[in-house]
């Protein structure tokens, strides 16, 4: 079941393959969390090896709840899995939905569950490499401006984020 996903068919959550429901281009779960430490977003740059958009920056960490799984348990396991991080208060900022062509013949439709996490001092993190090949802080100005410079450099949800979202994930509740 690791790789089965919660998605929609016909209106209705069904388990499925995660790689069956990107090709389809089918609607499912999803989670993104957003680390800030002031006015900085942690980064991650996607691993080649992930099938797809490999070598590309992403969000903090952005992922697929296993079928029975909640987005809290899943923002919790992800972070620590992909980035070493544990213990952060998660703060739920809504649901998002989009759709973006991936590349590589896939599709990603996704209704995702947005957290945030305010830190006072940036974690410690210890990368998985099949994960994340790189991280970095980024100031949102100094983002906004590598996106308009750079798109491809950029996840297709990230800019979405960006572009369609931002006051939902970055301002303060």
């Amino acid at each position: 079941m690791d790789h089965m996903i919660p998605a929609w068919i016909d209106g209705t959550l069904v388990p499925l393959d995660k790689l069956e429901v990107h090709r389809r281009g089918l609607k499912h779960k999803a989670v993104s969390v957003f680390v800030l430490h002031g006015d900085a977003v942690l980064l991650q740059r996607r691993a080649l090896c992930k099938y797809h958009t490999p070598g590309l920056w992403a969000n903090t960490c952005c992922t697929h709840p296993h079928w029975d799984e909640s987005a809290e348990a899943c923002v919790t396991r992800r972070l620590r899995q992909e980035l070493g991080i544990t213990g952060l208060t998660q703060d739920h900022r809504g649901q998002v939905e989009y759709r973006a062509d991936v590349g590589g013949g896939m599709i990603e439709h996704e209704v995702v569950e947005i957290f945030v996490s305010r830190v006072a001092t940036p974690p410690v993190l210890q990368p998985d490499p099949n994960e994340v090949m790189d991280t970095a802080w980024m100031p949102r100005e100094k983002l906004d401006r590598a996106i308009a410079e750079n798109p491809d450099s950029f996840t297709p949800w990230l800019r979405i984020y960006l572009s369609d979202h931002a006051e939902q994930i970055f301002d303060q509740p």
